[in-house]
């Protein structure tokens, strides 16, 4: 699918930019690249191109000579160049009557995910007397935004994760009550089994007992795998996507204790977490019924204060929530005022995971459920986890 060139002058009209200029140096950029939709191979990109799309008028290009077909599948007039003097000359004319283009840049890198173009690139810019802004709300629009079969391939995802989870949870159970050795490894590879039974792309699950739910990227090692044992904690993060094209992900996470009764700090720390999310879900939801605009840090902020005033904001140690989309981090906004200040808008058509943990040397504990923004609305697309699982 070709660059859609209406549609991004109107984003850029939107965003009050003169130009969204595309850039990549030997794949440095992806997010240009499938954008521009110069991602599909069969052509070798070695040299640096430009593609400049204005708010109003023909866009044109900047190409190497020796890869000058590169941009061929792009509308409008492609410059080609070959020596540095062309470049810079080219580069020059590209811009003649920009004052403002958008970029993949963040300012002070703030959200990494975004920030793909190289200083001295932009340093070339200013030079010309261009201001440089960040692309994020552009490439949200044109990266993160969902079709509505995008949107059923994550409901039916969503639902196999959670067959996946009750699983897991009920394996765990009958080796409990049985008294038969169970090992986190042993778990983690019965759920790839069952991802692939149900059709899912997928990583490798975290699945992490007691002391090793502390760390909230842990991974249980094939050799010398912690053994789940009775009145323990256990948390299971898993995400996987349907095997169609344009699928996106869905990633969720659970936990369970294998006992009969929780202790009262694990149910603290668990309340303190569901409490920060069902916080952050009604700042979604009621910002999306009243059209009022919303931006990541602010989510953030409404999990994270809930979390603090329980007195467990040391303890949560990564930001509330993550873009989704055909990568299970996707190029849209993040519900970050932690880890960076994620400014970006929530739009329309993206969906994004809400995920706050509290994490100790002894235990953690975290839910994570995914939420979808429509034009008025905005949901939950699966079942919210209300206390700690009883699998004991």
């Amino acid at each position: 699918m070709g660059l859609p060139i209406e549609a991004v002058q109107r984003a850029l009209a939107d965003e009050g930019f003169d130009g969204w200029l595309l850039y990549d140096f030997h794949g440095s950029n992806p997010i240009a690249t499938r954008v521009a939709g110069l991602d599909r191979g069969g052509k070798m990109s070695t040299r640096r191109w430009y593609y400049l799309v204005p708010a109003t008028g023909a866009p044109r290009g900047l190409v190497h000579a020796i890869e000058r077909h590169n941009l061929d599948e792009l509308p409008g007039e492609k410059r080609p160049y070959a020596g540095r003097q062309q470049l810079e000359a080219g580069l020059r004319d590209l811009l003649r009557g920009m004052k403002r283009v958008a970029m993949e840049y963040s300012p002070g890198n703030n959200i990494p995910y975004l920030s793909r173009v190289d200083a001295g690139t932009i340093e070339a810019i200013r030079e010309l007397g261009v201001e440089v802004v960040s692309s994020g709300d552009l490439v949200q629009r044109f990266e993160a935004v969902w079709s509505d079969e995008a949107y059923k391939t994550h409901v039916a995802a969503s639902e196999r994760l959670y067959t996946v989870k009750d699983r897991a949870f009920e394996l765990i159970r009958e080796r409990t009550r049985a008294g038969v050795a169970l090992n986190e490894y042993e778990v983690q590879q019965r759920m790839v089994g069952w991802f692939n039974e149900l059709g899912l792309n997928h990583e490798l699950p975290n699945v992490s007992a007691q002391e090793n739910a502390g760390n909230p990227h842990y991974m249980p090692p094939q050799s010398g795998s912690r053994a789940i044992r009775p009145n323990e904690l256990v948390l299971i993060d898993l995400w996987g996507k349907l095997r169609t094209p344009g699928a996106v992900f869905a990633d969720i996470t659970w936990v369970a204790y294998t006992g009969d009764s929780v202790p009262g700090e694990y149910q603290r720390a668990f309340a303190a977490v569901r409490d920060g999310r069902d916080a952050a879900v009604d700042l979604v939801t009621s910002a999306a019924a009243q059209g009022r605009e919303l931006r990541g840090w602010q989510v953030d902020r409404a999990c994270r204060d809930v979390i603090e005033t329980a007195g467990f904001g040391d303890l949560f140690i990564h930001r509330t929530g993550h873009s989704l989309g055909e990568e299970v981090h996707g190029n849209g906004v993040h519900m970050d005022d932690y880890e960076t200040r994620d400014d970006r808008r929530l739009i329309p058509g993206t969906g994004f995971t809400i995920e706050p943990g509290v994490y100790t040397d002894r235990f953690g504990v975290r839910t994570e459920i995914n939420m979808f923004v429509a034009e008025r609305d905005a949901r939950v697309t699966g079942p919210l986890q209300q206390e700690i699982a009883i699998i004991g």
